[in-house]
């Protein structure tokens, strides 16, 4: 039956993803990966391993080796893909987003940064009241427009910057910071490569640097969205020192070193699924400072 097929292509893809993501958490965590070892872990044959593999390395998320495969860089410098980081913490990246999302009140203008956490969050953000979406990001916008085409009376105003895609998908470069210097936000979601104590946050790409310096510029206030595997990880250039961060939403399994620092630095410390604690004493205007005449945002409800 046409149907009984369609599902069970269906159930076929699933499963797939799921192995990918699995080993790609593997490769993250150990640094390598056997097929030997992933035919015992997940039950399927040599051949649907190498297959994985196979797809896993065409977008480059792994490098294939003899046997099996290996992370494909661990320089600072190194940028990976959208697809290739998209897979990587997928529930935590949706718990992440979920929590982020109380944070956007109807009638705000929200920057969204490049990286598949901001773009979680986007996906959150399509139904909510006189919302205006300015991105660097071509997955958010498509994500938007495609919420636009549907129909939904509720879908938000789309404001892209304009600029040159990095591999990650994301606008950078003069055109994008011109255009974004122009603006003032209420809210800026703001993902990172890497997050450190004394490095904070950083990316490997020095001209996306510039654009998220740009962004955080624009922004009153600012929620950095990362999941724990960022926690130590440094990229080439820094953008942002974690004290700019009005909140920074995290997944339960950030380790509690990390949120002992977080907890004395950010404004307010958000783990999705546990309750918030108290925030720091601060004045909560970043960005350029103070009220920038909008009359709505995070702390305006309407």
């Amino acid at each position: 039956m046409p149907g009984s097929d369609l599902v069970a292509e269906q159930q076929a893809a699933q499963l797939a993803h799921q192995r990918r993501a699995f080993i790609l958490d593997a490769v993250r965590r150990d640094g390598s990966v056997r097929v030997a070892d992933l035919v015992g872990q997940l039950g399927v044959s040599d051949m649907t391993i190498r297959r994985d593999l196979d797809a896993l390395a065409r977008r480059g998320a792994v490098e294939k080796v003899y046997g099996g495969a290996v992370a494909t860089a661990g320089a600072s410098g190194h940028e990976p893909g959208f697809d290739a980081k998209s897979d990587l913490e997928a529930a935590a990246k949706a718990a992440i987003a979920g929590t982020a999302a109380t944070l956007v009140e109807p009638g705000s203008v929200v920057a969204l940064s490049g990286g598949t956490t901001a773009h979680a969050v986007a996906t959150r953000l399509l139904g909510v009241p006189r919302l205006t979406i300015v991105t660097n990001s071509l997955p958010v916008a498509d994500l938007v427009r495609a919420a636009g085409r549907d129909g939904a009376g509720t879908a938000p105003t789309l404001l892209l910057t304009g600029g040159s895609p990095t591999p990650s998908a994301a606008l950078v470069g003069p055109l994008a910071d011109l255009v974004i210097g122009s603006l003032h936000v209420d809210l800026l979601i703001l993902g990172a490569h890497g997050v450190a104590e004394e490095a904070g946050l950083t990316t490997p790409n020095l001209t996306e640097a510039q654009t998220n310096r740009a962004l955080v510029a624009s922004a009153r206030r600012i929620a950095v969205v990362a999941d724990h595997s960022k926690w130590g990880v440094v990229g080439l250039s820094g953008f942002a020192a974690l004290d700019r961060a009005d909140w920074f939403v995290t997944d339960a399994g950030m380790p509690a070193s990390a949120r002992a620092v977080l907890t004395e630095t950010v404004g307010e410390l958000l783990v999705a699924g546990e309750e918030p604690g108290g925030d720091r004493d601060r004045d909560h205007d970043g960005g350029r400072g103070g009220d920038h005449g909008r009359g709505h945002g995070p702390d305006h409800a309407e």
